[in-house]
């Protein structure tokens, strides 16, 4: 019954006229459909800082498709991997639905399925456009599209969607941007007492004697004026005459304490440590490698994961994935360390038989050679890992006593 449901839903986005081969999606869809509102973004540093953090990480991971560890290629691998659709390759893809996921809670991308019901685009939606709900029929999720003049229905497994965390009875994310609704306001207001205190000009208070008549009164003011103006701020006290100056408001130590509590909060909800926010009080981790551990294993691994498993149960077939088909982000890249620590690593994984030589060649970018590179060695001084004890040579068995003997 699922099936013919999405059958039916195929055939009636082809009829009212998605873009494809054969169907056009633009006719219905909204002028703001490709993009949000990022208001948030455009005005407050901190927020930016940390999606475009996150959105350019996820994007330039490398994600490939694997059957049984080996990487492998197809037309559906071909459309996440290099061009979801004709306006994007799949970084603009990733970089779009994290970013929307990181501000609105939420990442909307339908797929458009050729003939055979296999994936031939992917189009990212502007979240504000996207309504989840249940069928009451068979209880299944299904998403409302609002375009320009129609609304479209798409069921679950034809769009893809990433989202913050929610609550037990909900589909949709909680917008990080809502729980720092206050911390956004606050950060503002700040900065706007700290800017207009800043414009203001130096202000004095002027006294005078008593005894002095309304002429005088006036000459000593136009006096003031036109040594502040000529003097560059200079003031010349006449007797009885006093000058106090009167003090601005503003305190760069406020404005500091301010971000730091911001950049805190912020790193808080979006659960990234907050030296990535260039904050480098309190920090914990003895090496940027331990950090940047931190950050994977806390921050981008659940990302991760939730991408890999949309991708897996909707742009693979069952049959795909009972034969060991599966899509991978590799976090490799990132927990590399620097060159001493990946020297170790290497050294150790060659001389126990962890890793070929040539594995390790392609981690570093560098071509296969094959032959021998291509096969397990143990120390011994390395040797072959299927390579019988007995003709292994040793210091004991190669040294030759006095006499020409062999040493037992």
């Amino acid at each position: 019954m699922k099936f013919w449901k999405r059958v039916k839903t195929a055939a009636y986005m082809a009829h009212v006229g998605w873009k494809g081969a054969t169907y056009d999606f633009n006719n219905w869809m909204g002028r703001t459909f490709w993009g949000i509102d990022n208001g948030q973004l455009a005005t407050n540093e901190t927020i930016f800082s940390v999606i475009s953090r996150l959105s350019n990480t996820l994007s330039a991971l490398p994600i490939k498709l694997h059957q049984h560890y080996d990487v492998i290629q197809n037309d559906t691998s071909d459309v996440l991997t290099n061009e979801p659709n004709p306006n994007m390759s799949s970084f603009d893809l990733l970089n779009a639905l994290e970013v929307s996921r990181n501000e609105t809670g939420n990442g909307y991308a339908v797929i458009l399925r050729d003939i055979r019901m296999q994936p031939s685009e992917i189009i990212p939606l502007d979240p504000s456009c996207v309504t989840e709900f249940i069928d009451r029929d068979d209880g299944s999720l299904w998403y409302e599209v609002r375009g320009e003049s129609k609304n479209m229905y798409v069921h679950n497994s034809d769009m893809l969607h990433v989202k913050h965390i929610r609550g037990p009875s909900r589909w949709r994310g909680l917008s990080p941007l809502k729980v720092l609704k206050n911390t956004i306001e606050y950060d503002k207001a700040v900065q706007e007492f700290s800017l207009s205190e800043m414009k203001k000009k130096e202000s004095f208070i002027l006294s005078y004697e008593a005894n002095v008549d309304d002429e005088k009164q006036k000459q000593i003011i136009g006096h003031f004026r036109r040594f502040y103006q000529e003097n560059g701020g200079i003031l010349f006290k006449e007797p009885g005459v006093e000058i106090k100056e009167m003090k601005k408001q503003y305190f760069a130590s406020d404005t500091l304490a301010s971000e730091r509590i911001t950049r805190s909060r912020v790193a808080n909800v979006f659960n990234v440590p907050v030296s990535f926010l260039n904050d480098t009080e309190g920090g914990t981790t003895a090496s940027n490698e331990q950090l940047m551990i931190q950050f994977v294993n806390m921050t981008l691994l659940p990302i991760v994961r939730q991408y890999e498993h949309e991708f897996n149960r909707k742009l693979l077939t069952k049959h795909d994935r009972k034969n060991g088909m599966y899509f991978k982000f590799n976090l490799g890249g990132l927990l590399r360390g620097d060159t001493a620590a990946r020297t170790a690593f290497y050294q150790m994984m060659l001389r126990t038989g962890g890793m070929k030589p040539d594995e390790v060649r392609m981690l570093e970018d560098y071509a296969p050679v094959g032959g021998k590179a291509d096969e397990l060695w143990i120390s011994g001084d390395l040797y072959p890992i299927d390579l019988p004890i007995s003709e292994r040579k040793s210091s004991a068995t190669s040294s030759t006593v006095e006499g020409g003997g062999k040493n037992d």
